[in-house]
């Protein structure tokens, strides 16, 4: 893993810059000691468990909520109190997004741009760009959750602003649509545009950050970018036998085989020397029908989620 020292001057070159902030709720530490700094032009994902304390720590980001201690600069600037300079900078989607329902989802979106200073084009080119260009007269409270969900997005979008959070984006959305906001984020990010995005989805953090930091009770564990904390924490690969091609016993006997089971109707071996133990089973009973299951950031999360304890000195933030 890199340097676990954080920048010296983290809000010179960041986007946003969290320092050793804490938020409690009761006796409960939603937010515990978080440090961590966004660049700008980075797109970012915070990950964790319900209950981890991102939408928390988003929403300290944002302004929405105050530290109880530690401090957040955007931009250079305090988000809190309600910082009125920085929000037209800033793209904000919630996971409860208010609409004004009884409008159509243009009339919706042009009020929202209004508020900006955003023109009419502006208004037209982001419901085409999150596939809403088909439903400019239907009513607000006429939309499907997920067409609600793109045009939650398009309002944090319209006014192009230079910092874009996003909590739980596609969670309404079906795979095709996904797959076309994850083509709309990478134009934003090809823009330049900083992007602050919680997401349950794996593969999405794996495809679309440059880094990721992982929530667990309140405390960040780590943050670096996903190919490499796949590479550092070495997640075996999987290789899957068809049952009946070798025994539970002889198969653990492979060199280079670190564990055994069988899991839907394959025989599951674990292993990070995967050539070696092709190499092996190519011997014993040949390689057709076997199927090589690669470590992913799914792997990594699921295994620093289980230990819930943090891997850096003082939970400072680890740079890629």
């Amino acid at each position: 893993m890199s340097s676990t020292t954080p920048l010296t001057d983290p809000g010179a070159r960041a986007a946003v810059a969290v320092v050793d902030v804490t938020k409690t709720y009761g006796d409960r530490k939603a937010v515990d000691g978080v440090s961590l700094t966004i660049r700008r032009g980075e797109f970012f994902g915070l990950l964790g468990p319900n209950g981890a304390g991102k939408s928390t720590l988003v929403e300290i980001m944002e302004g929405l909520r105050k530290a109880d201690s530690g401090s957040v600069t955007v931009f250079g600037e305090s988000p809190w109190p309600r910082n009125t300079a920085l929000l037209p900078r800033m793209g904000v989607q919630t996971q409860s997004s208010a609409f004004f329902v009884r409008q159509t989802v243009h009339e919706h979106l042009r009020t929202v741009a209004a508020l900006f200073g955003a023109d009419r084009a502006a208004v037209d080119a982001t419901l085409g760009a999150v596939g809403l260009d088909g439903q400019h007269d239907v009513r607000v409270d006429d939309l499907s959750g997920g067409q609600r969900q793109r045009l939650a997005i398009a309002s944090a979008l319209v006014h192009g602003p230079e910092l874009i959070f996003l909590d739980e984006p596609t969670a309404s959305l079906d795979p095709e649509g996904r797959r076309d906001l994850w083509e709309v984020l990478r134009g934003l990010k090809a823009e330049g545009r900083t992007i602050v995005y919680t997401t349950h989805h794996l593969d999405e953090a794996e495809a679309l950050c440059d880094r990721v930091g992982i929530l667990v009770a309140g405390r960040l564990v780590v943050t670096d970018e996903p190919q490499h904390l796949i590479r550092t924490f070495g997640a075996s690969s999987r290789l899957l036998v068809p049952l009946g091609r070798i025994d539970e016993e002889r198969a653990r006997s492979l060199p280079g085989v670190d564990g055994v089971l069988v899991q839907g109707g394959h025989l599951v071996l674990e292993t990070r020397a995967t050539g070696r133990v092709l190499a092996a089973l190519d011997t014993v009973t040949g390689l057709d029908g076997v199927q090589t299951r690669t470590p992913s950031l799914e792997d990594v999360y699921l295994d620093l989620t289980a230990r819930r304890t943090p891997l850096a000195p003082n939970n400072q933030e680890q740079q890629a």
